[in-house]
């Protein structure tokens, strides 16, 4: 058991505004998404993934959503500098970025994300990202993870 919960968080959550994490958390959760952690901004986030990793008994999250605000540019920065580290890792990449074309959300693939939601202010259309991010982690699933 991790933390005291009874199932083990499959998606964990890089976001530096605590408000918006729990807002993910729980529309995830009301979404009837699997278990979700919040890892903290950037840099804690990162040093609970990388004590993840070395440890080969740790519980290793299946999905990563990462939603940076400290500058328009971190999502993206942290997308190239830690996407292949991640996917290394077994991990797929989420990331959350304002509304952009088709065009944008190349940039956001082309730097290593796996998939691209929007952050979105009307609470349907955002309930709508977090029912996609549910959708995109189901569909990712190895056929010979259950029962794990």
């Amino acid at each position: 058991m991790l933390l005291g919960l009874d199932i083990l968080p499959v998606i964990h959550v890089i976001d530096d505004d605590a408000h918006s994490a729990r807002l993910l958390l729980g529309t995830l959760a009301k979404c009837g998404g699997p278990g979700a952690l919040h890892l903290g901004d950037e840099n804690e986030g990162l040093a609970a993934l990388r004590r993840c990793f070395d440890d080969p008994a740790a519980h290793r999250p299946e999905l990563l959503v990462v939603d940076i605000k400290s500058h328009s540019g971190a999502v993206r920065d942290f997308t190239k500098r830690h996407g292949d580290w991640l996917r290394r890792n077994g991990v797929q990449l989420a990331v959350m970025v304002p509304p952009t074309d088709r065009s944008g959300r190349e940039e956001y693939y082309e730097a290593g994300a796996d998939a691209v939601f929007f952050r979105q202010p009307e609470l349907d259309a955002y309930r709508r990202e977090m029912a996609g991010i549910i959708s995109f982690w189901a569909r990712t699933q190895r056929l010979d993870a259950v029962g794990m």
